[in-house]
């Protein structure tokens, strides 16, 4: 919950990827460049671009003309390694013997070419970086002869992967409201097993929040393996309790059976060891983003709906005086740390990675395709719907922190409980506060896309829903109760399902009633 900001990691950010289009005749394939923008632009599609023969100079820096016949790459594109000296005086070297395309190889991560404005002026040819593996695996395929295009496919402004983001996030939120509210009602589980109801704790429930996020952020590359270890513990431990209480909605019958004269629950055990092994394969295969982004949402949203079902806010004041605190901070890490931290904004760089390059564009490609960098895992992920030549140099990811479910999601849950509470009609504070943090996160999403950077998405949802719960509240003149709590006891000798059908219109849900 470190980390609540909506973030739209983007591996290629301005243009500043494109695709290295190889061909014999017979055989194409494609890969990972990096370029800069500003100084030379490339075409946008494949059909636009100019086809060049390509001349291996890889042994050569380039760095001077000695040795190299102007004859031999007039009119063609030239390969050389990275190195020595700088980007601008190969381009200008290339450039006065006739080259049409400067690709530079590269050993070390690479980052977008760049040069003082005179020489951006002086170079007038396409400057480009390309893995040296990606070089190698080249000419196993195609040998000294190759045909090259590149170009730069345009990134869509919206793409659909905001949409099922914003799915995720709402159905969680709704979820896990009204499953605080299931249980709050049964009062089997105690609505939550951790109640904030006083302003001190959540001035230290805040503070602590920041000091986590500090050492996050300056020790990230030794806490990421503990933060790692504790996910997979809370998650499993959610997904068990989730799909228990998915189990007991079903009806599903629980055998016991006694070992060593206790009675044991063979669908606790075998639910044990599936919850286990999900977390164990997540914590496994961490870093393949082709597929492990499915396992870690789905325990994500575990995570935050047993969140959600656990912790309780004792009335609106707090809701209040909580959320307020972590828009601030949300705000405070994603805004003003920037401004003394050598332009890094610290909640940016903590949801990226320690190894990720950040919110301000400064792409680097890794100098292997497939070397991994561990991330924490606090965030929802779900992977942009690019054409496959737009993932060339790396899967691009929306994400979306735990914090920005879980921290309006509190204030949801309370709505849900004050419904019990006051039995109000088609369960409104919930269905209104639901509604409100779906415009707050629509709306975080219009700025985000109008501004092309991450946004501290608590900025926008807290006065959406602390709003939107309070002016019902206020027109339903229940807001002194609203504001400061009130108290609700199921009737001894009532039957808890009774309860539920006559107030949820349904099963008892999300509730353990098998004992």
């Amino acid at each position: 919950m470190a980390t609540s900001t909506w973030i739209i990691i983007l591996s290629g950010v301005n243009c500043q990827e494109a695709v290295l289009h190889i061909s014999n005749g017979a055989v194409d394939e494609e890969y990972c460049l990096v370029y800069n923008s500003s100084w030379t632009p490339l075409p946008l599609t494949l059909s636009g671009a100019m086809e060049y023969p390509l001349v291996n100079l890889s042994s050569s820096l380039l760095c001077t003309s000695a040795g190299i016949t102007p004859s031999t790459v007039q009119g063609k594109a030239v390969v050389v390694m990275r190195g020595e000296c700088d980007f601008s005086q190969k381009a200008l070297v290339a450039q006065d013997m006739g080259v049409t395309t400067l690709i530079i190889v590269s050993t070390t991560p690479m980052s977008p070419p760049s040069a003082n404005e005179s020489e951006f002026k002086k170079v007038q040819i396409p400057i480009v970086l390309m893995r040296y593996l990606d070089f190698l695996d080249a000419q196993k395929v195609f040998g000294e002869e190759m045909l090259v295009k590149m170009y730069s496919p345009v990134m869509p402004l919206l793409d659909p992967s905001i949409v099922v983001m914003l799915l995720i996030a709402v159905v969680t939120v709704s979820l896990g409201g009204y499953w605080s509210g299931c249980v709050y009602i049964l009062n089997k589980c105690d609505s939550g097993d951790v109640i904030l109801y006083s302003p001190l704790k959540v001035v230290i429930f805040v503070g602590l929040m920041c000091l986590m996020l500090v050492l996050m952020y300056f020790f990230s590359r030794y806490l990421v393996y503990v933060i790692i270890v504790i996910f997979c513990l809370a998650s499993a431990t959610a997904l068990f309790s989730c799909l228990d209480a998915l189990l007991d909605l079903a009806m599903c019958s629980v055998m016991r059976v006694t070992v060593l004269g206790k009675s044991v629950s063979v669908r606790s055990v075998l639910l044990f060891f599936v919850c286990v092994t999900v977390a164990v394969v997540w914590g496994v295969f961490r870093n393949e983003d082709r597929w492990i982004w499915i396992l870690q949402d789905l325990l994500g949203v575990a995570f935050c709906l047993n969140f959600l079902k656990t912790i309780s806010l004792s009335n609106f004041k707090i809701c209040v005086i909580l959320l307020s605190l972590l828009l601030l901070y949300d705000v405070f890490f994603v805004f003003i740390t920037p401004l003394f931290m050598h332009g890094e904004s610290i909640m940016v760089q903590v949801a990226l990675g320690p190894d990720a390059s950040g919110e301000k564009g400064n792409l680097e490609v890794p100098a292997e395709p497939s070397t991994p960098h561990e991330k924490l895992p606090v965030v929802m992920r779900v992977p942009r719907f690019f054409p496959w030549s737009q993932n060339l140099c790396g899967m691009q990811f929306s994400i979306l922190g735990y914090g920005d479910i879980i921290v309006p999601g509190l204030l949801v849950a309370y709505c849900s409980r004050f419904d019990v509470r006051v039995n109000s009609p088609n369960k409104i504070y919930l269905l209104v506060c639901c509604i409100a943090y779906l415009c707050g996160m629509v709306v975080t999403f219009a700025v985000m896309l109008l501004t092309n950077m991450a946004q501290p998405a608590l900025l926008y949802l807290v006065p959406f829903t602390l709003l939107g719960s309070a002016v019902l509240a206020w027109r339903r003149a229940e807001m002194r109760q609203f504001w400061n709590g009130t108290t609700y006891e199921v009737r001894r000798g009532q039957d808890e399902c009774s309860i539920l059908l006559s107030y949820f219109h349904g099963p008892c849900c999300f509730s353990s009633v098998n004992g």
